[in-house]
C-alpha cells in the first residue's frame, strides 16, 4: 500500500477518543444499594452480558470508523487483485544506445533486442501513463506512448561511450515532476561494467533488463598512433593490440596497405615507414573482423614533409646545440636556414624558438625585438622561487629561474605549457617564446629525456610546417568538444564532404576516422576521431548485479522483454481505495447510528 497524503494517517490517533471514553463512561456512575431496588438486580445480571457486548461493538464501530475516514484522507492505493491492466504510471525508460550494443548476438546487433524490449513497453503503457525516453546520451524525449514509438525508430548506437549515470539522473528528475504514486524508472541495457562503474543510485522504484548470455569474445586495435605527429619524411606506426590469441593485423595510410602482420594478445606493433605521400595524411590500423567491429581498425592522423631547416645561435646554449645535433644526425631535421634559435635580442626574423637573453641587462633590447617582431608577450621581472612544468609533455620538470611573461594586446596566442601557474612557453604563428634560459641552471629541461623529442615536436609542428600547419593532430571521441587551430572554416570527412564550422571550439564529429580542419579549402590539421578504448571491454553485468548497484533497495530484474514489463508495471497495479473507504466510513456510520438507536431502546 502507498499514500498520496501519508500525514493524514496522523488522523488515526483520534481513534483513541471512542476507547479513552468508553473506558471512563464504566466508572461514570456510583453504585447505591437500596431495598426498593434491589429486585432489579437479578434482571440486571441477565442482560449485563448483552450490553457488554453492545457497548463493545459500538466502540469498535466508532474506532474502526475514525481509522478509514484517516485513511481515505491519507489518499491510499493498494495492489489489485485479479484485475487486468495497471494503473496510472509515470515511467522514464533508459534505453542504452551507446556504441557497446552494437556487438553482435545471435546474428544481430544487442541494440535491436534492447530497442525491441522498449518497444513492447512502450505499448503496454496506457493512455494515462506519463512516458519519457532517455538515450545513452542523456536526451529526454517526452510524450505520449504512440509519439515516443514513432521518435524509437530513428533512435541509433552512438559512435561511443554515452553517459548512462546521466541519462538515469535525468530519467529520475522526469518522473519526479509526475503527478501520479508510482513513478518507475525502467533501464534497458547490455550491462557493460565499464559504462555502469559510477553508477547513479536511484531512490525510487527500478527495472532493468540486462539480456541473458554472455558478450562475444573481442578482438580489438585499443591504440594507434604516428610517431612523431610529424614525419620528415620518415616515422613510425605504433599501435597495441587486445586479443585472447594471434590476429592478424594490417598498416594503411590513405588507401594504400603499409604493412601487414600477426599481433599476439599484448605484443606491441612497431613499423618503422618512409612514404611518398606528402603533407597531411589519414591512416588506420585494422585487424579482422569480429562480432564487435567498432573496435577492429583505430584511427591517425601525420603531416609528411621535408625536415624543417634549422639555424642556432651561440645565445640558444650548448644543451640546444647537442640537441640539434642528434636530431640531425637522426634527419629529423637539417642544419643551416629557416627555423632560428636563440636569444631574443639576437633573433631578427621568423619562425623562431625564442629565449631569454643570458645577460638580463639585455633584457630591453630582447622586448624591444619582440615588438618588432611582431610577438604580443614582453619578458618581465625575473623569478627565482622554484616552480614546476605543466603542460607541453613536460610535466613535473623543475625550473629555477623564469621570467615572468606580460600579454601586450588582445592576441596572445598559445600557452603551451605553464610554471607556478603563470605562462611559461607561449607560441602563436612562427614563434615558440620560452620565459627561462634552456639550462640546468635555469631549469632541468635539458637534462630529461623528454627535451630532445619536445624540440623535435616544436621545431617540426609549431615553427617548420609551412604557414598555418600548426600544432599536432587532435585526439578525440565522438562529441568531445574539441578547440580547432586558429581560423579554420570547415572540417573534411573520410568522405570527402566538408562541414563549415563557425568558430575554433566545437564537438568533435560523431563519426569515427580523420577529418581534416581546412582554412580556405587547405589543409591546415586533423582531428582524429576514435571509439573510447573502454567500449573495448564488453564485461557485462547481470540484471540482478546492476538492479543492486542502481537501486538503494535493489530493482526489480528481468533477462527478458515480458518479464521486464511486468517487472515495470508490477508497482502500478495498484488501485485508490478512496471510494471503498468512504463507502465503509458511511456503511460504519449507519452501523453506529443503529447500535445506538438500540441502546436507547433498550434502556427505555
Amino acid at each position: 500500500m502507498s499514500f498520496l497524503a501519508p500525514l493524514y494517517l496522523l488522523l488515526g490517533a483520534a481513534a483513541a477518543v471512542p476507547l479513552l471514553l468508553h473506558l471512563l463512561r464504566r466508572n461514570i456512575a456510583a453504585r447505591v444499594e437500596f431495598p426498593a431496588a434491589r429486585y432489579l438486580l437479578r434482571a440486571e445480571q441477565e442482560h449485563s452480558r448483552s450490553l457488554r457486548l453492545r457497548n463493545l461493538l459500538l466502540m469498535l464501530l466508532r474506532v474502526v470508523l475514525v481509522l478509514a475516514i484517516a485513511l481515505a484522507a491519507a489518499r491510499p492505493f493498494v495492489r489489485g487483485v485479479g484485475v487486468g491492466g495497471h494503473g496510472t504510471t509515470a515511467v522514464a525508460i533508459v534505453l542504452d544506445n551507446s556504441l557497446s550494443t552494437t556487438a553482435m548476438t545471435g546474428g544481430a546487433p544487442l541494440f535491436d533486442a534492447l530497442r525491441e524490449a522498449t518497444r513492447t513497453l512502450l505499448r503496454a503503457a496506457t493512455a494515462g501513463d506519463r512516458l519519457w525516453l532517455v538515450t545513452a546520451d542523456g536526451r529526454v524525449r517526452g510524450g505520449s506512448r504512440d509519439a515516443l514509438l514513432a521518435q524509437l525508430d530513428g533512435i541509433s548506437p552512438l559512435q561511443g561511450a554515452g553517459d548512462l549515470p546521466l541519462a538515469v539522473r535525468r530519467a529520475g528528475a522526469a518522473v519526479e515532476t509526475a503527478p501520479v504514486p508510482t513513478r518507475v524508472i525502467a533501464v534497458a541495457t547490455d550491462g557493460q561494467r565499464t559504462a555502469w562503474r559510477g553508477a547513479a543510485r536511484i531512490g525510487g522504484l527500478a527495472s532493468v533488463f540486462v539480456p541473458a548470455g554472455d558478450p562475444p569474445r573481442n578482438r580489438a586495435v585499443i591504440a594507434a598512433a604516428a610517431e612523431p605527429a610529424r614525419w620528415t619524411p620518415r616515422g613510425a606506426v605504433t599501435a597495441r593490440v587486445d586479443a585472447p590469441d594471434s590476429v592478424g593485423y594490417r598498416v594503411v595510410l590513405d588507401d594504400r596497405t603499409l604493412a601487414r602482420g600477426t599481433a599476439s594478445r599484448g605484443d606491441p606493433v612497431s613499423l618503422r615507414v618512409a612514404p611518398p605521400e606528402r603533407g597531411w595524411r589519414a591512416g588506420r590500423v585494422e585487424i579482422e573482423p569480429d562480432d564487435f567491429a567498432a573496435d577492429d581498425a583505430r584511427h591517425f592522423a601525420v603531416w609528411i614533409g621535408a625536415p624543417p631547416a634549422v639555424t642556432a645561435d651561440p645565445s640558444a646554449g650548448a644543451f640546444v646545440g647537442t640537441a640539434l645535433s642528434t636530431l640531425v644526425a637522426d634527419g629529423r631535421v637539417t642544419a643551416g636556414g629557416g627555423v632560428r634559435v636563440g636569444a631574443a635580442d639576437v633573433i631578427g626574423d621568423l619562425p623562431a624558438l625564442i629565449l631569454p637573453p643570458a645577460d638580463p641587462v639585455r633584457l630591453g633590447a630582447a622586448n624591444r625585438a619582440l615588438e618588432r617582431l611582431g610577438i604580443p608577450w614582453r619578458f618581465a621581472a625575473l623569478d627565482r622561487s622554484p616552480a614546476v612544468a605543466r603542460g607541453d609533455r613536460l610535466d613535473g620538470v623543475p625550473i629555477a629561474e623564469r621570467y615572468r611573461l606580460d600579454a601586450v594586446g588582445d592576441r596572445v596566442g598559445d600557452t603551451l605549457a605553464t610554471a607556478g601557474g603563470e605562462p611559461w612557453i607561449v607560441g602563436g604563428p612562427a614563434y615558440v617564446l620560452v620565459a627561462s634560459r634552456l639550462d640546468p641552471a635555469a631549469t632541468a629541461l635539458p637534462l630529461r629525456a623528454a627535451f630532445v623529442p619536445w624540440l623535435a615536436d616544436v621545431l617540426a609542428l609549431r615553427l617548420g610546417a609551412p604557414a598555418g600547419d600548426l600544432g599536432a593532430p587532435i585526439d578525440a571521441v565522438p562529441g568531445q568538444r574539441i578547440r580547432l587551430p586558429a581560423g579554420a572554416d570547415a572540417l573534411e570527412a573520410p568522405s570527402g564532404e566538408r562541414r563549415a564550422v563557425q568558430s575554433e571550439t566545437a564537438n568533435a564529429p560523431d563519426a569515427r576516422g580523420v577529418w581534416f580542419v581546412l582554412r580556405a579549402g587547405r589543409r591546415i590539421g586533423a582531428v582524429v576521431v576514435n571509439a573510447p578504448p573502454e567500449e573495448s571491454q564488453l564485461a557485462r553485468w547481470s540484471a540482478d548485479a546492476l538492479g543492486n548497484r542502481l537501486a538503494a533497495r535493489g530493482a526489480r530484474a528481468a533477462g527478458t522483454a515480458n518479464a521486464w514489463v511486468r517487472e515495470t508495471f508490477a508497482p502500478s497495479t495498484r488501485r485508490p481505495a478512496l471510494t471503498p473507504l468512504l463507502l465503509l466510513a458511511l456503511l460504519l456510520l449507519a452501523a453506529e447510528s443503529a447500535a445506538v438507536r438500540a441502546s436507547r431502546t433498550t434502556a427505555a
